[in-house]
């Protein structure tokens, strides 16, 4: 399975809504700029996708619109976790009836599962699915950190070949490069830590930034994988300011903000998730017009 995973970067798509419905207009032109632009895959319905905010056919015409799009020219991958691991199994067999080619799947939130229960909860989502399962660990949303030791027994399981590395400590992703080494395909799910990740064997990133400078995410990517490491850390250096203003706000708040001051979008998102507040608007605003994406 490990073969089967993209190199490069991988864009947490946004879902664009308007009023109460699914926006598939823009979703297709989403997509269609992104792989136009570099993206080495499509990640649809991850954090940034609201997916907890979907309903079951929502979600399921989501996966079929993307998959539609991205057919033959990126990897569709599709976030397919829960807290509910039959919920999770149920979604992740879904996923790949309707076209996704690897699998995102979050650690359980709010139960806390102990470390025999996350085990057991990903074998049972691996078990289920023939295509590639990338592991994601985002201890700030969920409440339950995933420990390189706990990656590094889940990637005994063949599908179990990927984690998206997304808890902001490069103490763990260190950890998790030295227990997995080329046995786990590691993800940066960090926008600020880019360099940092790929110094330590990451295959890519998952960003959240690409969904406004996709040419510029893959390009940083692309760059350390070419053997150009200054060029990825130059430009890491050129955007942090920006990427920075993307997470002044809860994922995906900002990042819908930016999209919709470049009309990609409406700005829409389903409660408990609300726009963002004037000031931080105007701050995005600012900084999307230094970097000349906005006039």
């Amino acid at each position: 399975m490990h073969g089967n995973l993209f190199y490069g970067c991988g864009t947490a798509l946004v879902t664009p809504f308007r009023g109460n419905r699914v926006d598939f207009d823009a979703l297709e032109g989403l997509i269609d700029w992104q792989l136009d632009s570099g993206a080495d895959a499509v990640v649809a319905l991850g954090t940034t996708g609201e997916p907890a905010a979907v309903t079951d056919s929502e979600r399921s015409a989501i996966i079929e619109c993307a998959a539609a799009r991205c057919l033959h020219r990126a990897p569709l991958v599709v976030g397919t976790g829960s807290n509910d691991t039959r919920r999770a199994v149920a979604q992740s067999v879904e996923a790949r009836r309707l076209g996704a080619d690897t699998l995102l799947v979050v650690t359980p939130y709010y139960n806390r599962a102990s470390r025999a229960g996350l085990i057991a909860h990903f074998n049972a989502v691996a078990d289920s699915v023939d295509i590639p399962v990338i592991m994601y660990n985002v201890p700030a949303r969920t409440g339950v950190n995933l420990d390189a030791e706990t990656v590094a027994e889940l990637a005994k399981h063949p599908n179990l070949c990927a984690v998206k590395e997304a808890s902001g400590s490069l103490r763990q992703m260190t950890d998790l490069a030295r227990a997995c080494g080329d046995g786990v395909a590691i993800y940066c799910g960090n926008d600020d830590q880019i360099p940092a990740a790929m110094a330590l064997g990451a295959r890519g990133a998952i960003s959240v930034a690409a969904n406004i400078i996709p040419g510029v995410m893959s390009d940083m990517v692309s760059d350390w994988l070419r053997g150009e490491p200054k060029k990825c850390l130059d430009a890491q250096m050129e955007y942090l300011p920006l990427i920075r203003c993307l997470f002044d706000e809860v994922n995906p708040i900002p990042v819908k903000a930016a999209l919709a001051m470049m009309g990609k979008i409406e700005n829409t998102l389903r409660l408990p998730l609300c726009p963002l507040d004037a000031e931080k608007q105007e701050q995005l605003r600012r900084e999307m017009k230094r970097m000349k994406l906005i006039s």
